[in-house]
């Protein structure tokens, strides 16, 4: 498995140190360095991309506006030489955030989160004879791998890079996007019902105006997912005359 990567930068120094880093990283291949976003758009046309190093500042448009605008974006890892973007970025699910000047260590752990986070997501379209959901998956959490059985799954609640899952034994928090987990997940049995927010339906007690109910949880509901999420998981159950 190769991933394969663009660099984004307006700097040439910058995108020199970049290259250097991938080209001694084995599961990585550099397939393109782009100026800006217009440039890194092109490339995205032509082949396809596996992970984006994007930086914020740069001319014609930022990295964040062209996250902004820009659907369906490969992992994006951002690389920028200012800390207060940090929030915003995590709001768009990227992989990681580097903060310039990048050492070798600081981006090879970011290098090791998108290899993880690639594999898990392959895990389920790889598998071709499988047409249902699995019963279970794997995260990672501190030094071990975590067992979560489908079925025992609550919710999990977005924690700027991090993930918090709910289940019946007990939470577990792994260093993933919420992103990553609803992709993973079948759509008919787990809802979106805020940015933060990723529940099973059947697991759901109470719904009201602005939050819903999972065993001891309030869980709140995003006011523009609110019909959504009635007509899910209420409307198709509801008694009426």
């Amino acid at each position: 498995m190769k991933l394969k990567c663009v660099i984004v930068d307006d700097e040439p120094l910058a995108s020199e140190g970049l290259a250097q880093y991938i080209s001694v990283i084995d599961y990585m291949d550099l397939a393109a360095i782009a100026q800006n976003p217009i440039e890194l758009n092109k490339v995205l046309e032509n082949e396809p991309i596996d992970l984006i190093f994007l930086d914020i500042q740069m001319p014609y448009m930022t990295g964040l506006d062209f996250l902004k605008i820009k659907t369906n974006l490969p992992m994006v890892i951002i690389t920028t030489a200012y800390p207060n973007y940090a929030l915003e970025g995590f709001q768009f699910d990227v992989v990681d955030y580097l903060l310039k000047p990048i050492t070798f260590n600081r981006f090879f752990k970011a290098a090791n989160k998108a290899k993880e986070l690639h594999l898990l997501k392959n895990q389920k379209s790889g598998n071709t004879t499988q047409v249902s959901e699995p019963d279970y998956l794997f995260i990672k959490c501190e030094n071990k791998y975590e067992k979560i059985l489908i079925d025992e799954l609550l919710f999990v609640q977005a924690l700027q890079n991090y993930v918090i899952i709910h289940t019946v034994r007990g939470k577990y928090m792994t260093l993933l996007p919420l992103k990553t987990v609803e992709e993973y997940l079948d759509p008919s049995k787990f809802l979106r019902v805020h940015k933060s927010y990723l529940v099973a339906v059947s697991k759901i007690e109470s719904v009201d105006n602005t939050e819903l109910a999972i065993q001891t949880h309030q869980i709140p509901i995003s006011r523009n997912l609110r019909e959504q999420v009635i007509e899910v998981v209420v409307k198709s159950k509801l008694l009426s005359k």
